[in-house]
């Protein structure tokens, strides 16, 4: 019995090793190497993806600016169709002269925005110490004012710096007739450098009240030759600032002024007929 146990024992513990050899699960075989082309092959269509997805995303953001332009353009050309009838209405309001008194009102409201006055492109201006009425071309891209004006003298008056000039006129210009050829006299406020391709100048500067339409304003002008130019006046930004804007498509929004030996207002229209004759040629 003792010899035969160990052999028993040894048996049953080579038969469990050699099944358990037999459970074991069969391994699947490694993949095949990958080649260069099959590689090559593969970071192509990689790269077609990520493009196709980039195209695709430019695209869509194209198609949006496009429509938001387009609603843009859509926008645009409503408010100048709007703007062009509300010019038809306001035209045909001038011409009706038997207009209530609630349709002039309405009418004055047009010429105002945001409690700012709307001038056209040329306006009548009345400068009250000169006594007489000018027109005036509204230029925004001008600082200072200016006034045309010939025979310039300067002189001291009680120790303070004064000038002595006439009015720059052209035999068209209208105006005043008895102020035409007059002296006038202001203190000067001060003196602007211009530079221009013809050299570097000096011009004085003078304070004159100035009316144009319901505005009356003291207006700094510097004073020039403007003899060679349509409008014996031009208003600046200094003007400008804070009271009036500027309708490039308008002329003559408001009445010329009246003055002692001067034409009635109602009369300025013929002198406007060959600012708006040009106007309509340009």
């Amino acid at each position: 019995m003792r010899h035969r146990l160990p052999f028993a024992g040894t048996l049953i513990v080579a038969t469990v090793l050699l099944s358990g050899c037999t459970l074991l699960p069969e391994r699947e075989p490694p993949p095949p190497p990958v080649t260069s082309a099959e590689f090559q092959a593969r970071i192509e269509r990689l790269e077609g993806a990520v493009t196709s997805i980039c195209v695709t995303d430019q695209q869509t953001r194209l198609d949006q600016q496009l429509q938001r332009q387009q609603a843009l353009s859509a926008d645009v050309r409503e408010v100048g169709s709007l703007l062009r009838q509300l010019r038809g209405e306001v035209a045909r309001l001038d011409r009706d002269d038997d207009a209530p008194e609630v349709t002039r009102q309405c009418r004055d409201s047009q010429t105002r925005l945001d409690n700012k006055e709307i001038l056209g492109r040329s306006e009548w201006i009345g400068l009250p110490g000169v006594g007489t009425y000018l027109k005036a071309r509204i230029d925004s891209g001008a600082t200072t004012s200016s006034l045309s004006a010939t025979k310039i003298t300067r002189f001291e008056r009680d120790g303070e710096n004064w000038v002595r000039f006439k009015l720059g006129l052209n035999d068209d210009d209208s105006l005043v007739e008895s102020v035409r050829g007059e002296w006038i006299e202001a203190p000067v406020e001060r003196r602007v450098r211009i530079i221009q391709a013809s050299g570097e100048d000096s011009r004085p500067v003078i304070s004159l009240l100035m009316t144009l339409g319901p505005l009356r304003e003291t207006v700094q002008f510097s004073l020039n030759d403007r003899t060679h130019l349509d409008h014996p006046v031009l208003l600046g930004r200094r003007f400008l600032m804070d009271i009036a804007v500027i309708d490039v498509a308008e002329q003559y929004l408001h009445e010329r002024p009246e003055f002692p030996g001067g034409r009635p207002a109602a009369e300025a229209g013929a002198d406007e007929a060959a600012d708006r004759e040009e106007a309509a040629d340009e």
